[in-house]
C-alpha cells in the first residue's frame, strides 16, 4: 500500500499526482527539492527506489527535486520517513504554506497586505476580496482553457488567503464599487448566489469597508472600459491598475495613478452610496 494518499484513488499504481504546479519564472520551490535530493542521495536511495517507496513515480521525484512541482505536506511527511529525516523535511511544510498559492496571487497578495488604502471597481464580477470560497470555486470554474482540480483548488486557496486583510489590525480603508449586473449574475447557481450576497451584507457592515452599487442604468461614468483597482501604503507610494489604461498594465507613476484614481473618484460619485447599496443588496437577495 501506497505511504500517501493523494486522493487520486491511484494506489501503487501511482507513477505521478497533480501536485502544485510551479509559474515559469517562480523557483520558490527549489530549496526544498535541493533538501529532498540532498537527503535521498544520503539515504543511498535513487529517486526511482524513493518513488517506489511513496508510491509515485520516478519524474515526479525529479519534479520536486528540481522545484518545477511543490510537494503536497503528506508527501513531505513520507518522504521524511523514506529518507529518515528524523522531523527535518517535515518541518520544512509551513515554507511550502504560502509557495502553494500561484506566483501572481503571492505577489497580489503581499501587496493587500501592506496597503493601507484599497480602492475597487469591479464590472463584471465580484473583487476576490468580497468573494465566498465556493462563489470563487464556481466562478474559476468558468474558466476557459478548464483548470485541472488541482489547478482550480490553488487558485481558490490562493484567493482565499487574500482575505485575512480583514483581520489585520489596524485596519486598512477598503472601498468596492461593484456593478449592479456583478451581484444579479447566479454564479455557482441560486443557494451559492445567495449566501455570496449575505457574505456581502456582512463585509459591509465592517466600519472600515465601504461597498458600493453601480446602477445598471446609470451609464455616465468612466467605468465602462473595465475594472480599476489602486492600492496605497504608509510611505506615501501606491499602485494601480485598470483594465483599459495603460495597457492593464500596473503602474505606480504619480501622474499614471492621478488618472485612474480620478476615474474612480468619478465611479464613486456616480454609486449608490453605501447606505443605500447595503439597501440594494438585500433587495437583491429577497428576490432571488
Amino acid at each position: 500500500m501506497s505511504m500517501v494518499d493523494d486522493g487520486t484513488g491511484r494506489g501503487n499504481d501511482a507513477v505521478d499526482e497533480p501536485g502544485w504546479e510551479v509559474d515559469p519564472d517562480d523557483e520558490s520551490g527549489a530549496a526544498v527539492g535541493r533538501q529532498i535530493k540532498t537527503w535521498r542521495e544520503a539515504a543511498g536511495l535513487r529517486a526511482g527506489e524513493l518513488g517506489s517507496l511513496l508510491g509515485y513515480g520516478e519524474d515526479l521525484i525529479y519534479k520536486v527535486e528540481g522545484g518545477s512541482r511543490i510537494p503536497r505536506p503528506e508527501f513531505m511527511d513520507a518522504v521524511d520517513v523514506a529518507v529518515g529525516a528524523g522531523g527535518k523535511l517535515a518541518a520544512m511544510k509551513p515554507d511550502l504554506a504560502e509557495v502553494r498559492y500561484p506566483k501572481k496571487i503571492r505577489d497580489l497578495a503581499k501587496l493587500e497586505a501592506k496597503a493601507v488604502e484599497l480602492a475597487a471597481y469591479g464590472s463584471h464580477n465580484l473583487h476576490g476580496l468580497l468573494q465566498t470560497e465556493e462563489y470563487a470555486r464556481a466562478l474559476l470554474g468558468t474558466r476557459r482553457p478548464i483548470l485541472t482540480p488541482d489547478e482550480l483548488e490553488r487558485a481558490v486557496a490562493g484567493r482565499m488567503a487574500r482575505h485575512s486583510i480583514f483581520d489585520r489590525s489596524p485596519a486598512p480603508e477598503l472601498c468596492f464599487v461593484q456593478e449592479e449586473a456583478s451581484l444579479r449574475r447566479p454564479i455557482g447557481g441560486d443557494a451559492i448566489w445567495r449566501r455570496q450576497l449575505e457574505n456581502l451584507l456582512r463585509i459591509g457592515e465592517l466600519p472600515f469597508v465601504d461597498i458600493q452599487v453601480m446602477p445598471t442604468s446609470r451609464w455616465d461614468h468612466p467605468g465602462t472600459g473595465g475594472r480599476i483597482q489602486v492600492l496605497k501604503f504608509t510611505d506615501g507610494s501606491a499602485v494601480g491598475r485598470a483594465d483599459d489604461e495603460f495597457a492593464g498594465r500596473p503602474i505606480s507613476h504619480p501622474k499614471q495613478l492621478r488618472i485612474l484614481e480620478l476615474g474612480f473618484g468619478s465611479i464613486r460619485a456616480r454609486a449608490l452610496t453605501p447606505e443605500e447599496s447595503q439597501a440594494f443588496i438585500v433587495q437583491v437577495l429577497g428576490e432571488t
